[in-house]
This record gives structure tokens, C-alpha cells and sequence, in this order.
């Protein structure tokens, strides 16, 4: 047998050497990039059940629930306030000039620093700052929702079609998600130094109107960023500004085609309308019929087997009072079904 030549021997112990040494590299490399890849939260959202979806009628006559009233023990949330000038927005810089936005954010006694949190997002948040204070102290203290930020934030100004408000809210595209993601929350986690959850089953929006229909596009367009949905008087009409030929129609558009149209989204959605809302006496040939939108909303969602629930409220009009008086608490408690609550 011819045996081989010492340097052929030498260079192939040399060769597995150098490999020895890639490899030994490689997993280093490997190793030092898991460690530098932040952590990705997992998910302990159980299974909500289908208690409290459906439909339902409400009124004529209303009472304020207890949860709506400050309890003796329990402890108030903080509330700050700041505002928002236009001239720092690179996707609001006015439609029709400078303009500001005054925004709240509520935040737990329960609150851990640096622990991720849920939140809900609330539009025309001015209006909504004492209710929702109000209601999340006596819900959380219950432990009937977890405890959760709310950032109000009130919109640019104006209505309908045309103004500021209109633009933001009645849009069906995300540019106002990503206004919230690139402006709103970096700000106020700064600010406030707070650490909201990246879990679309903690992140939720609210609004009503105009803000309710803003809240929905949210989800539709976004379902990875924000699940859970609470609108009154949604305005789910042709509104939207400028005219958009992907949805002719506005929102009208979502019971008209894209729910119907679409595979079912991993959304929880409150809708709620009143007897004499907006355009109740039109018929729908305007799509400017908010009782009817709503109660096209709710049929399309339980045809494409959604968790939903849809108050029908006798005796109310837009965005009524007494009826968020009555339905809020209950609204967030079954809109954060399936959430984990700490003990």
C-alpha cells in the first residue's frame, strides 16, 4: 500500500483545524445574537367564551351603573396631561393648518414600573377622561379587568368630511395606527416612563362616532398591533376624506364588502347604537344610516363568526350619555374577556 505524503497529511489535519475553528466561531456569533434579541412576550390570553356576545335592545329606560361612581377605598388612578402640536407630527402636520391635540394618560395605582401593560386607546379623549377614570378604578380594584393605561387623546380639530378630525378618524387606512405607534406611545412611555405590551390581545381602542369607526379601522387594518374594539354610535357611513377609490363608500364599505368579503379577523368588537342616532329616519340608499351601519356591522360579524356584541338602545341618540352611563363598565369588562388579571 502507498502511503501518503506527510504534507498531504499535515494539510488536511490543517484544513480540519480551520473548520474546527469556523465552526467553534459560528456558534459564538449565534449564541451572542439570541442573547442580543429581546425576548418576544408570550401570550396567556384564555378562551373568552361566548358570554355577553350577541345582540341585545336596551332602554327606554336607563340607570347609572354603581361602577360609574367614586368608591369609598378605592385607590384613583394618576391622570397627566400634555399637548401636541402639529408642527412635531411627520403624519398629521394639519390639513388645514397648525393646529394642537390635548392628550391624557391614565395610569393605575396597580401599575408595576417596567412590567409590560395592556392599554386602551380612546379617541376624542377629552371626553371621555372622567368616565373612564372613573370606571377603570372600580373595575381594576375588582379585578374585573386587568389593569390597563388609557392614553385619551383628543383629535386635530373640525368634523366630517373636509377637517382634521375627519381625515384622522374617518380614514380606512393606518395611518392613524401608525401616528399612535411612531408618535403617540413612544412619547408618552418617555414621558411617563411607562412599558406598554407589544401583545395585540393587551392593546385595545375605543371611541365613539366618529372615533368608534377610527377604533375599528384600528383593528381591521392592524390586527396584529390592536384586538379588542369598543365603539358607540360607530360611524360606519360614507364620511370618509378625502375620497379613497378602494372604499367608495367609507365605512360603509365594512359590512357592505371587506367583512363580508374577508376571512374573519382575531377581533372582539362592542358596537352599540341608539334608537335615534344619526340619520335614523334615512334610508340607506345615502350609506349615511348610522342605525342601520350598526346593525349591518353586528349581522355581517355574527355571519363571519366574530365575538361580538351589539346593543340596540331604545330611546337614545348619538353617542348618548345615559347610555354609557349604564353600559360602560360592563363594555370593558367583557371587552377584556380572556385576559389575564393578577391576583
Amino acid at each position: 500500500m502507498t502511503s501518503l505524503p506527510a504534507f498531504s497529511v499535515l494539510r488536511a489535519d490543517h484544513l480540519r483545524r480551520i473548520l474546527a475553528l469556523l465552526m467553534a466561531v459560528a456558534l459564538v456569533l449565534t449564541v451572542a445574537a439570541a442573547e442580543k434579541k429581546p425576548k418576544k412576550e408570550k401570550s396567556t390570553v384564555a378562551d373568552p367564551g361566548i358570554e355577553g356576545d350577541g345582540d341585545f335592545v336596551l332602554g327606554p329606560e336607563y340607570t347609572k351603573a354603581p361602577e360609574m361612581s367614586r368608591k369609598e377605598g378605592v385607590p384613583k388612578g394618576d391622570i397627566h396631561q400634555f399637548t401636541m402640536q402639529s408642527t412635531e407630527s411627520k403624519i398629521y402636520p394639519g390639513i388645514r393648518g397648525p393646529y394642537s391635540r390635548k392628550v391624557w394618560v391614565y395610569v393605575p395605582k396597580q401599575y408595576v414600573v417596567g412590567q409590560p401593560a395592556p392599554f386602551i386607546i380612546v379617541q376624542d379623549g377629552g371626553g371621555y377622561v372622567g368616565r373612564m377614570s372613573t370606571a377603570l378604578d372600580n373595575l381594576i380594584f375588582e379585578k374585573r379587568v386587568p389593569a390597563q393605561i388609557a392614553i385619551l387623546l383628543d383629535s386635530g380639530g373640525g368634523d366630517s368630511k373636509g377637517s382634521q378630525r375627519g381625515l384622522e378618524y374617518d380614514n380606512l387606512t393606518d395611518a392613524y395606527t401608525a401616528f399612535i405607534e411612531s408618535e403617540v406611545l413612544p412619547r408618552v412611555a418617555k414621558d411617563y416612563k411607562l412599558t406598554f405590551t407589544k401583545d395585540p390581545e393587551g392593546r385595545a381602542s375605543m371611541g365613539g362616532s366618529s372615533g368608534g369607526a377610527c377604533a375599528f379601522t384600528m383593528g381591521w387594518f392592524k390586527p396584529d398591533l390592536y384586538r379588542r374594539i369598543l365603539t358607540y354610535s360607530g360611524t360606519f357611513v360614507a364620511q370618509e376624506s378625502p375620497d379613497n377609490p378602494k372604499s367608495p363608500h367609507g365605512a360603509w364599505e365594512y359590512h357592505l364588502n371587506f367583512i363580508p368579503k374577508s376571512e374573519p379577523k382575531p377581533l372582539r368588537v362592542w358596537l352599540q347604537v341608539g334608537e335615534f342616532d344619526n340619520g335614523h329616519n334615512s334610508g340607506d340608499k345615502a350609506y349615511h344610516n348610522w342605525v342601520l351601519a350598526n346593525h349591518r356591522m353586528a349581522a355581517v360579524m355574527k355571519a363571519k363568526g366574530y365575538h361580538y356584541h351589539f346593543d340596540f338602545c331604545k330611546n337614545a341618540g348619538h353617542v348618548d350619555g345615559k347610555v354609557l352611563d349604564q353600559t360602560l363598565p360592563g363594555a370593558l369588562e367583557w371587552l377584556w374577556r380572556g385576559y389575564p388579571i393578577a391576583k
